[in-house]
């Protein structure tokens, strides 16, 4: 309605098209008030601007410039830093090429009816997650909430890991690399490689060291990293600029931060597959243990992984489709999305496999020359015969091959002294079983890979710039999770807002910036998140299928893409997507019950990483985050089941929403009687019945129904009008 509150009273008859007049006339004289009431009909698809210029009501929401912005924008959202560091470790772990099965039929299962979903109700309802959710059932409005809580508990440490990889981009502009070689400590007599260094590896040193000066443990502060606190101010100063005026500031740069790592992934891949040992790593990552395929624990790890990639209940996905026209095929760019996410995967596996097997190939060969001059030593001092060794062996320039058999004669041969002689078998396997993921992939086995590239700083600054611009666009679609909705539902201006939560987020940040901020990265990963989200998207499909009915949400999806959805979908929303999301969530919870709470800490004197148990107020800390992030799910349900807010305000807040209408208490509008639907009050009028039919005459009060396709409903209606509230909260 129009902010000065005059309503535009005129009669239908002369306005709506002429089988929505039919179907009225048949209206008595009782009628009359409702016939005076605001009514936007919504029939004609390439009309909808027409119709909103004859009932004044202009949609100041903004829209996409293109196609292929929102498109980038879902992409930047979806693939992040997860698809380069997680789902390499994982496809590893589990069987190579083998635990693509279960990943590809999962995707079919679990993520695409679910992405599907998640951008169809953003896109018919036109509001963020808490709007969207309060307009499918209010005592469900939590869910909104809750998506905002876990939206925002992910950016605060996510952005850190931005920071980090600002850290090391700026730092690779030197030649060589600051993390190519131990340091060296002079003291009065002699100099000598650092100790620490020595005991682990350069890049293990630096980042544990030289970027984060990690403490022995989460209880142990050490202060603010100063380094890491500009590095995390500088990361939430972009987020900010970039996402200060909304979809119109934040599109634009998706052209250069959805494209970017592409053009670098394309770039290493080329690059790797030039280098010795790059098809090994390759090899080896596709080479499938089908027997691995059957365990359980895989499928598990595939559908938390296909959750996660797709950013499935963080409110992104929802915020972004929110800002399309209502005729945009989302059925399309859900698919579309969805195996742009699958093949960047695929593709970030065969970079990281081809940059590890080159790294490897160099380990190996670094092990087979040590080696081959222990066994120089062993000949000469007569531990081993010189008659066993094969005359054409040269150790000078000895080969993988030649190695192996030498190594395997020796250990025939000296089968009990074998172990006494220290002999290693460099093998390329052993170093490539030796899985990483996350910081340790990115910062310590991927930079110590590049350090033996030519031209290593080039290199190094475009991998740090794609994980620069993976981490924004992701970061654009989180913080749009959390402006969009509440911008819609409290009506503030967004500028502000943003400007409020990036300042807000970067001073909670800095609890990830202590000399033990890595522990409380690992604590908000592990804890913040991952069971919020189950739930999250659990209440999400129970809403669609169960409170607002499958039924009815298939007819608007009808309506709204023009054709009808394959059955497919009913049956995965209905009955299957619902029940492999309990499993995973009794999986989770029953695999967290029996993974010890703790973290890996870094020990200084020992150079390695032991593994550590929280403190009691860590682990209330950890349980916290979980309650905090689905609290605002049971405290809406609560509060709007028992009503124990009043709604009879007298204001426009005091908008109630139900399936497919709204029910609105008279209000004493400014200068006009007029309410949106003339009538008794709601606890006068009976409840509407949703049947097959556009208009139900109802005795008592005129009541109106939504239609078979959900096009005249009020409800939806209500999603056009831009200064209506959008939550009883």
């Amino acid at each position: 309605m129009p902010k000065n509150s005059k309503v535009v009273k005129r009669e239908l008859d002369d306005e709506v098209i002429e089988s929505v007049k039919d179907l009225l006339s048949n209206e008595d004289s009782a009628d009359d008030a409702f016939k005076k009431s605001e009514l936007i009909v919504d029939v004609q698809e390439e009309k909808d601007t027409d119709v909103e210029e004859r009932s004044e009501v202009k949609d100041q929401r903004p829209a996409w410039n293109s196609k292929l912005q929102y498109i980038l924008a879902q992409v930047g959202f979806s693939v992040g830093l997860g698809n380069v560091w997680r789902f390499p470790y994982l496809c590893q772990k589990n069987g190579g090429g083998a635990y693509l099965l279960p990943y590809l039929i999962l995707l079919l299962v679990i993520g695409i009816p679910l992405f599907f979903l998640e951008l169809s109700v953003g896109q018919r309802i036109r509001r963020g997650s808490i709007g969207v959710w309060n307009y499918i059932s209010p005592q469900l409005g939590g869910i909104g909430f809750a998506s905002c809580v876990v939206c925002f508990f992910v950016a605060l440490y996510y952005n850190v890991i931005i920071g980090w990889s600002l850290f090391y981009f700026s730092q690779s502009f030197q030649q060589p690399l600051p993390w190519d070689q131990c340091p060296l400590v002079k003291n009065a007599s002699h100099t000598f490689v650092e100790p620490e260094c020595e005991k682990s590896s350069a890049t293990t040193y630096y980042w544990y060291r030289e970027a984060l000066n990690i403490s022995s443990s989460i209880s142990e502060s050490g202060g603010l990293n100063w380094k890491m606190t500009i590095c995390l101010l500088a990361a939430w100063v972009v987020v900010c600029l970039a996402m200060i005026k909304g979809i119109q500031s934040s599109g634009k740069i998706m052209y250069f931060s959805s494209l970017f790592p592409y053009v670098v992934l394309m770039c290493f891949l080329i690059r790797a597959l030039l280098l010795n040992g790059s098809v090994d790593g390759i090899r080896h990552m596709f080479t499938p243990e089908l027997e691995i395929m059957l365990e359980p624990k895989v499928w598990r790890e595939a559908a938390a992984q296909v959750f996660f990639a797709l950013g499935l209940g963080f409110g992104g996905v929802i915020a972004f489709s929110s800002y399309n026209k209502r005729d945009n095929n989302c059925h399309f760019d859900a698919v579309l999305v969805s195996f742009i996410n699958f093949f960047t995967s695929i593709l970030a596996t065969l970079v990281v496999f081809a940059v590890l097997g080159f790294k490897a190939n160099v380990i190996n060969e670094k092990c087979i020359a040590e080696n081959s001059e222990m066994i120089i030593k062993l000949v000469k001092m007569g531990n081993i015969s010189q008659d066993i060794i094969p005359r054409h062996i040269n150790f000078s320039a000895i080969t993988a091959e030649d190695y192996d058999l030498v190594y395997d004669i020796i250990q025939k041969v000296k089968e009990e002294e074998f172990p006494a002689l220290h002999l290693n078998a460099c093998q390329i396997e052993d170093e490539l079983n030796k899985a990483v993921q996350g910081t340790g992939l990115a910062f310590i086995a991927f930079t110590e890979a590049m350090t033996h590239f030519p031209a290593s700083p080039f290199w190094s600054v475009m991998f740090f710039l794609m994980l620069v611009n993976l981490g924004l666009g992701s970061m654009f679609g989180t913080i749009e999770g959390i402006i969009t909705p509440v911008v819609d539902t409290f009506k503030v201006r967004k500028e502000i807002l943003t400007v409020i939560c990036c300042l807000l987020a970067f001073c909670i940040g800095l609890i990830f910036v202590q000399r033990s901020g890595n522990y409380f990265v690992t604590m908000f990963d592990d804890y913040s998140a991952t069971l919020p989200l189950l739930i999250v998207v659990i209440l999400e499909n129970i809403a669609i299928s169960f409170v607002y009915g499958i039924d009815k949400f298939m007819e608007d999806l009808t309506d709204m893409l023009g054709f009808a959805p394959n059955r497919y979908y009913y049956y995965m929303w209905k009955y299957i997507s619902p029940l492999m999301l309990l499993s995973l969530l009794i999986a989770s919870i029953v695999n967290m019950g029996f993974s010890p709470p703790g973290y890996n800490a870094w020990m200084e004197d020992k150079a390695s990483e032991k593994f550590l148990s929280y403190p009691t107020w860590g682990m209330v800390f950890c349980i916290s985050l979980m309650v905090l992030a689905v609290l605002p799910i049971p405290v809406v349900f609560i509060i709007r089941h028992c009503n124990l807010i009043d709604d009879s305000s007298g204001n426009l807040a005091s908008v109630t929403y139900k399936r497919g209408r709204v029910l609105k208490e008279p209000v004493n509008l400014e200068g006009d009687d007029a309410s949106l639907i003339h009538g008794k009050i709601s606890s006068e009028m009976s409840s509407p019945n949703f049947g097959k039919n556009i208009y139900r005459k109802q005795s008592g009060s005129p009541t109106l129904d939504t239609a078979p396709n959900g096009r005249y409903g009020i409800g939806y209606l209500m999603a056009d009008m831009p200064d209506m509230p959008e939550s009883d909260l």
